[in-house]
């Protein structure tokens, strides 16, 4: 929704494990905008500076968050990723222009399949419907596991962020 948002959902961000990670493969760990192993300092003090910083910027830049990886039942990637992804970067551009539309849901501004670039794209209208799903009970989940992680920094957490996690919850339970 804007800069403060785009820093909560960086907060979030988890993972599942691989080789390259330690602990028990394909379990989902909290690595807050993909910097816990590079971050030297307290992650609550990280997410401070990084809301500094968007009070310090006239024009803060967009913040987007996007999942390729999306599954369906049949464990098989529903977005066809590679050069294909340029189609969500081209959306990404429109909406900075003023030009594509979007909906607005619990989580942010999801791109309606209409607004995408989807010509030539072999996917069937339930794959779509499924990309763009909200599902709120697996976010209230997420959210939980978030929870965890800001328990774990203590006061050291911008209370920015506990608003903004409360305010989520609340707009996930709305649906």
């Amino acid at each position: 929704f804007d800069w403060s948002h785009g820093v909560f959902i960086g907060s979030g961000m988890g993972s599942e494990t691989t080789a390259a990670a330690t602990g028990k493969r394909g379990v989902v760990r909290r690595d807050p905008m993909a910097m816990l192993p590079f971050c030297g300092y307290n992650m609550g003090d990280y997410f401070a500076h990084w809301l500094e910083m968007g009070k310090r910027i006239a024009h803060p830049p967009a913040i987007y968050h996007v999942n390729w990886f999306r599954k369906d039942a049949g464990g098989n990637f529903l977005w066809p990723g590679f050069d294909d992804n340029l189609r969500v970067l081209l959306w990404i551009a429109d909406r900075l222009d003023g030009t594509a539309d979007a909906r607005t849901t619990p989580i942010g501004h999801l791109p309606r399949p209409e607004d995408l670039h989807l010509e030539g794209l072999d996917l069937s209208p339930e794959a779509l419907e499924a990309l763009f799903r909200v599902d709120c009970d697996a976010w209230e989940e997420e959210m939980e596991d978030l929870g965890e992680l800001y328990e774990k920094l203590g006061d050291r957490l911008p209370e920015e962020l506990c608003r903004l996690l409360n305010s989520l919850n609340e707009r996930l339970r709305e649906g």
